[in-house]
């Protein structure tokens, strides 16, 4: 049943258009009437209990996809028979569809850009635990914002894939001709290759305004892929022969995987490769991006979307539980038939040859020489024609000596232990390498570098859920110091480096964590206590200059509010902030001589910078960005005299800036971009002694990691590298 305009959804989300509807369900655009943002809202028709379980499984995985090009699902919902629905940003701009058609086809440079951006993202989705197939790229779910980013959009068709023995999990095809690679149709097996050639296939579209042949006709014989130069001359060999080769009917002639697809799309500009998320093109006109509202009541016969008074019935997926086969195209298989048939007409003339000789030469001998019959045994003839008696000869009687089988046991050999000289306070740009003693043998420590401690701690999902870990300076030697089997994250030091704050539970990285407690824990994993359980969920914490309080976020009183509790008596609770209904605050961060807070208040569905006394009174708004952005994670720098923090767009999506401004100064109510060259960077933290920032940043393979670097951008270090999600870094106070 497709939702009408101002239906209230999940008590949350408010459908203000249709953008469009298909054989599975509908796309709508929503209100997140909480935060007061746009947000895309996908629509999954099929309500059977196996779908819908499969659907909340893959919906929780993909909330946890973090990547420059791609939207992020912020919720997942089932209403009863009615349908099932995923929560995404949504993207403003103008898709790659609406572009070739205003454009026509694009440049060789443009073509280059979106296609690594994308490779950028499958290589993401391909290397999770467990991997995700897209499973729908097209022009249609290409976009491109105002600003010229791209992303990869529609979530709606991803899938769980378990391995190459096993097939994706369940869920209804889109077929899309032309952009669908042959073993999408039918039963046989779909793996990241197949996204490989779509993507293929979008870029040949790009190139040459025509959708290439579709891939089972190719498969069948029944049609073959025009070379793309002859579409368009203008495109070069080297990236024609990348395009191609991508649209392969069969997967082993593919790309085996994005990075090699990106690779051959580089080579053949010879671009050198950038960090994920900072390829772009030209943003699209103003007008442009104005008709997308008529351009998509257009029927959409590239996609098989039409306008919500051309509704399609629904397409039966697959029954549950189907084993997919490898593809093999109808073609291959025939000329394997006809190979396997030479083959055996071949075997059976040279048997027929071979025993016709051996006959010959068996029967009449005397057409060899002497010489030559005496070289072959079973024609040399016997100097005595009587049998002879063959006596057995006894075998010789061994004697084994066993051999001396000691049993080893395992032995627990303590770790090495690292004597550190007082680390030096450095000063930006000059890195001292620290005197250290070991054991001969063992593995070298972190080279201190700056910050007072040569640690970090951090949340991970390595081990499943979230856990807290504590990493050296060059990424080695990290140690789990949690095992909640809810999952913990947000650690925070106190003063002295001995102890952890941290909250639980915790299933992944989320805005707020209802239903969260307080923990403390020791440096070495023990001394687990719990803090503070009330109802609702506390979360945010930080930890006061002289260790003697911890200041928190709390739903005690049915939203967000800032909390103090004393270390040494967590029953005694004092509540800092009490703001008007829908007026929250939270993420409190203390200055260094814990008289004040910077902190976030919630207003008009935005986060807004704050500041405040120690006690609550004195509260001013000392960063005004309007409701087009929202600015959150304060960071007040050791030295007291400076602010960093966080903002995103509002009402549209794009990577978080990181933004500063004076801790002193109010003259100005602006906040000032960082300029850093990164794509991403989220959840800073200061080192101890002001000189280095360790945040959540983008890797290689568009893996959200913990690094550091100094303040002003130099010395960038990688500080972990697991494809699982690591995020909330905090610098170790003190000495390790």
């Amino acid at each position: 049943m497709t939702l009408e305009k101002d239906t209230l959804i999940h008590n949350r989300y408010r459908i203000v258009e249709i953008l469009g509807q298909g054989g599975m369900g509908s796309v709508y655009r929503a209100v997140d009437e909480n935060l007061g943002v746009s947000m895309a809202l996908k629509e999954n028709l099929f309500t059977t209990d196996e779908y819908a379980r499969q659907f909340r499984l893959e919906a929780v995985i993909l909330a946890n996809l973090r990547h420059p090009n791609l939207p992020r699902v912020s919720d997942h919902f089932v209403l009863g028979d009615q349908g099932q629905y995923l929560v995404m940003d949504f993207i403003e701009g103008e898709d790659l569809r609406y572009r070739m058609e205003r454009l026509g086809m694009l440049t060789e440079d443009d073509a280059v850009h979106i296609g690594a951006a994308m490779c950028d993202a499958l290589a993401y989705l391909h290397t999770r635990k467990p991997p995700i197939l897209h499973r729908d790229i097209k022009p249609g779910n290409v976009k491109i914002t105002p600003d010229g980013h791209i992303y990869l959009v529609d979530f709606g068709l991803a899938k769980v894939y378990q391995s190459a023995s096993q097939a994706t999990t369940t869920g209804a095809r889109a077929m899309t001709p032309g952009y669908s690679p042959p073993e999408q149709y039918g039963t046989a097996r779909t793996d990241p290759r197949t996204d490989i050639y779509s993507l293929g296939a979008t870029l040949y579209a790009a190139l040459s305004g025509v959708i290439p042949e579709d891939g089972l006709a190719r498969a069948m014989d029944n049609a073959q892929l025009t070379p793309l130069r002859k579409r368009n001359s203008k495109v070069s060999r080297k990236l024609a022969a990348a395009i191609e080769k991508a649209m392969a009917v069969d997967p082993i002639d593919r790309f085996q995987s994005a990075e090699e697809f990106k690779k051959a799309l580089l080579a053949s500009k010879s671009k050198t490769q950038q960090i994920p998320g900072s390829y772009t093109v030209a943003p699209p006109p103003p007008e442009a991006i104005a008709m997308r509202d008529l351009h998509e009541t257009i029927v959409d016969a590239e996609n098989g979307m039409k306008p919500a008074r051309t509704p399609k019935g629904p397409v039966h997926p697959q029954p549950s539980g189907h084993e997919e086969q490898p593809f093999i195209s109808p073609l291959k298989r025939q000329k394997e038939r006809e190979r396997k048939q030479r083959a055996n007409l071949i075997r059976f003339i040279l048997l027929l040859i071979i025993l016709a000789v051996a006959g010959v030469l068996y029967f009449a001998p005397g057409i060899l020489p002497a010489d030559v019959r005496a070289m072959i045994p079973f024609i040399a003839a016997p100097t005595n024609t009587s049998t002879p008696t063959i006596e057995p000869t006894p075998l010789p009687t061994f004697t084994n000596t066993p051999e001396s089988t000691a049993t080893t046991e395992p032995t627990n050999t303590p770790p090495p232990t690292f004597t550190s000289a007082p680390t030096n306070t450095l000063i930006p740009g000059i890195v001292e390498t620290p005197l250290f003693t070991s054991t001969p043998s063992s593995n070298i420590p972190a080279t201190f570098v700056g910050g007072g401690a040569g640690q970090i701690a951090f949340a991970s999902t390595r081990s499943g859920n979230p856990q807290i870990y504590i990493a050296d300076l060059n990424g080695e030697n990290a140690t789990q110091i949690t095992d909640v089997s809810n999952g913990a994250c947000q650690p925070a030091w106190s003063p002295d480096g001995q102890r952890l704050v941290f909250v639980s539970p915790c299933i992944a990285n989320q805005d707020i964590y209802n239903n969260a407690s307080l923990y403390l824990i020791n440096a070495d994993g023990s001394g687990l206590t719990p803090l503070d359980s009330s109802p609702g969920g506390n979360f945010d914490p930080v930890w006061s200059p002289d260790g003697s309080m911890i200041a928190f976020t709390s739903l005690r009183t049915g939203q967000m509010e800032i909390f103090t509790l004393k270390v040494d008596d967590p029953t005694s609770i004092e509540q800092i902030t009490s703001g008007a209904q829908r007026v929250e605050s939270r993420m409190p961060s203390w200055s260094p001589d814990g008289s004040k807070f910077v902190y976030v208040v919630k207003r008009v569905g935005v986060y807004q910078i704050w500041i405040m006394n120690a006690d609550g009174t004195e509260q001013t708004q000392i960063i005004r960005s309007g409701i087009a952005y929202t600015d959150y994670n304060p960071a007040w720098s050791p030295r007291g005299d400076l602010i960093l923090f966080n903002q995103r767009c509002a009402t549209t999506f794009c990577n978080p800036y990181l933004m500063s401004t004076s801790a002193t100064d109010r003259s100005s109510e602006q906040g000032l971009r960082v300029q850093l060259n990164l794509a991403y960077i989220e959840n800073i933290a200061y080192s101890p002694d002001g000189f280095y920032l360790t945040y959540e940043g983008v890797g290689e393979a568009g893996n959200i990691d913990i690094f550091y670097m100094t303040v002003s951008g130099g010395d960038r270090v990688r500080l972990t590298t697991d494809r699982s999600q690591d995020f909330h870094p905090v610098w170790r106070p003190g000495n390790p």
